[in-house]
């Protein structure tokens, strides 16, 4: 009889121009004691992607075959995920790599720490360029918390997650999300699991080569942040403390929110119903998290009130989310709002916490 897999790795992959036999190799062959691959073929045949994993690696690796009318990813990772017996689930996106031993790395820091849910150290591309979230406290050794550790600023759900605790909290990527999908999944992972950080083991390898990848396509506002609105309309979001809500609203104004404005330079981009959808988030995540904004910088500020104002010139809300990236000028560090200069969100204690990371 096989020996039960302590961890379940899910790739998902949509296409065969992915390269998964890199993929598959990374894990099989650096990775592979404890660990069972599984990879789900999303609307279309395992046998076509798995002619394109090399004899040697192809009988080890489990093809599930995943159907839907999306193009999300979340429909094939849940399936992977709902598959999964081992102890731990891990899920890899197809043109992404292991280092050798990061698999190995997660769980000895589980088990040290007894953790539920293990963060993994990113990089980015063949250079190798560090991915510095979430801006940890320096010193952490043992268990994050998920405010002191800014654990929100991490939206992707890399490394380990324990598949007791998945049951236990009835949690899954959102299904019919165009974006975002994983943002509600990781939030419950952060504020109610056990979560450690492996700080400087080997890395999960964000890979470049694909130009297809599925978050990286221009949407309307009301599908490219439609997540927001699910994030807090959640029951669960409600309970949590209101420092809870407010770092995770300031996330999701500082990456999200003003990522979207910034992506969209252009005045074309911006039509009234585009602004009308803009301002509804602003107004929502005032509501679910008031007084979140006082951490925010003047450069800040200056783009979260054009973006509430359908009324602003569009060309004032463009020059706004490209003003608050001039990162050194007093405006990006300073805050309207005194409360917020030393805080642990603040844009001083925050920078410095983003350099810190190795």
């Amino acid at each position: 009889m096989a020996e039960a897999p302590v961890v379940d790795v899910v790739i998902a992959v949509h296409t065969p121009t992915r390269p998964i036999a890199r993929a598959v190799a990374s894990v099989l062959d650096g990775n592979g004691h404890g660990v069972r691959l599984s990879v789900v073929c999303h609307n279309i045949d395992a046998a076509v992607i798995a002619a394109e994993v090399p004899p040697g690696h192809r009988d080890r690796v489990r093809f599930l075959e995943h159907r839907d009318d999306l193009r999300s990813p979340a429909g094939p990772f849940n399936a992977g995920m709902r598959a999964a017996t081992g102890e731990f689930v891990s899920i890899m996106g197809s043109d992404d790599t292991l280092q050798p031993g990061a698999v190995a790395s997660w769980l000895a820091l589980a088990r040290r720490t007894g953790a539920e849910t293990v963060v993994a150290r990113l990089v980015r591309g063949t250079r190798r360029t560090i991915v510095p979230t979430p801006p940890t406290r320096p010193r952490l050794r043992g268990l994050a918390d998920p405010l002191a550790d800014r654990l929100s600023y991490r939206s992707a759900p890399l490394g380990l997650v324990s598949t007791a605790a998945r049951t236990r909290l009835g949690a899954e990527l959102v299904e019919r999300m165009a974006v975002g999908d994983d943002v509600p999944y990781v939030t419950r992972l952060w504020f109610e699991t056990r979560v450690a950080v492996d700080r400087t083991g080997p890395a999960y390898v964000i890979g470049e080569d694909a130009a297809d990848r599925v978050t990286y396509a221009p949407r309307p506002i009301a599908v490219e942040l439609a997540f927001v609105h699910h994030l807090l309309g959640q029951d669960w979001f409600g309970r949590y403390s209101s420092a809870g809500r407010r770092a995770v609203a300031v996330k999701v104004a500082r990456i999200h929110l003003f990522g979207a404005v910034f992506h969209r330079p252009d005045a074309a981009h911006w039509p009234a119903e585009e602004r009308l959808a803009l301002a509804d988030v602003v107004r929502s995540l005032a509501a679910a998290a008031p007084g979140y904004e006082r951490v925010l910088s003047l450069a800040d500020r200056r783009l979260l009130d054009a973006a509430c104002d359908p009324a602003v010139p569009a060309a004032t809300l463009t020059a706004a989310a490209r003003a608050r990236r001039r990162h050194g000028r007093p405006s990006t560090v300073l805050t309207r709002d005194p409360r917020g200069l030393l805080a642990r969100e603040g844009p001083a204690r925050f920078m410095a916490a983003s350099l810190l990371v190795r």
